[in-house]
C-alpha cells in the first residue's frame, strides 16, 4: 500500500496563526491512535499537494523531525473567499485496527437516458462510508451509470463493487444517483391588446385620479361635476 509523504514541523509558541500563513504555513493538529496531541505546521504548497492527491481517504505518512506516523486527513478548514487551506487535523491510525472513513465515487461510463433521452444526471450522494482495515483503505469505489437507460433508473449503494476486506456501512438501498425527466421551460402567456383600443395606459393600483401622471380624460368628455360646497 503506497502512502502519500507528508513533512511538518513542531509549531512554536507564541507566533500567531495570522503571522504563520502570511509566511506561507499552516497551523495543523495531530492525534489520534497512542500519540500525544501535538500542534505542528505545514507548508502550504506542500499541502495542497498532498490533498490533491490523497484527499481524505487515503493514508498519509506524516513526518514530524524524526518521527513517522499513519494519518489521515480528518478535517480541513478552508477560507470562505480565497479558498486557501487555514487549518487541518490529521487523525492517527492504528494500523491493527479496522476504521471508519468516507470515501469518494467516482462515476464512469456512458448513459442511454443522458445521451439520447436528455435525462438530467442527479448525484445524491458523491461519498459513502467504509469500515476496514487502514492497508485496506481505496482511494474511491467506482460506480458504471452505464445502466441509466430510462427516466429515474438510479444507482444504489449496493451497486458498488468494495475491494476485499472493505465493507460499505450505508444502506443497500441508498440512492447514490438517477437521471430524471429534464424539466420544461416555463412559458409565459402575454394577453393580446383589445382590437380598436390604442394608447391605454394602466395606472399604478391605488392611483388616485387626477393625480400627477393620471390619464388626461377622452376629447369631448364632459368637465366632472364640482363637488357643492355645503
Amino acid at each position: 500500500m503506497d502512502m502519500v509523504s507528508l513533512k511538518a514541523e513542531a509549531r512554536e509558541a507564541g507566533i500567531k496563526p495570522k503571522v504563520m500563513r502570511r509566511s506561507g504555513k499552516v497551523p495543523c493538529v495531530v492525534y489520534g491512535s497512542g500519540t500525544k496531541t501535538a500542534s505542528i505546521t505545514c507548508d502550504r504548497s506542500e499541502l495542497n499537494r498532498v490533498y490533491t492527491k490523497a484527499g481524505e481517504s487515503t493514508l498519509v505518512e506524516l513526518s514530524v523531525g524524526s518521527k513517522k506516523v499513519p494519518v489521515l486527513i480528518h478535517q480541513m478548514d478552508l477560507d470562505p473567499v480565497s479558498g486557501q487551506i487555514m487549518h487541518i487535523d490529521f487523525y492517527v491510525v492504528d494500523m491493527t485496527k479496522e476504521i471508519e472513513a468516507k470515501v469518494p465515487v467516482r462515476f464512469t461510463g456512458e448513459s442511454f437516458a443522458v445521451k439520447d433521452l436528455g435525462a438530467i444526471f442527479v448525484v445524491a450522494h458523491d461519498h459513502v462510508t467504509v469500515k476496514c482495515l487502514p492497508k485496506d483503505l481505496p482511494h474511491e469505489l467506482i460506480a458504471d451509470i452505464s445502466g441509466l437507460k430510462e427516466f429515474h433508473d438510479v444507482i444504489t449503494v449496493g451497486a458498488l463493487q468494495a475491494p476485499t476486506g472493505v465493507k460499505i456501512k450505508d444502506s443497500a438501498e441508498t440512492v447514490i444517483a438517477v437521471v430524471q425527466e429534464p424539466r420544461e421551460e416555463e412559458v409565459v402567456e402575454v394577453a393580446a391588446p383589445v382590437e380598436g383600443v390604442e394608447g391605454v395606459v394602466a395606472t399604478a393600483e391605488g392611483a388616485v385620479p387626477g393625480a400627477e401622471g393620471a390619464a388626461a380624460p377622452a376629447e369631448g368628455a364632459a368637465p366632472a361635476k364640482e363637488e357643492k360646497k355645503k
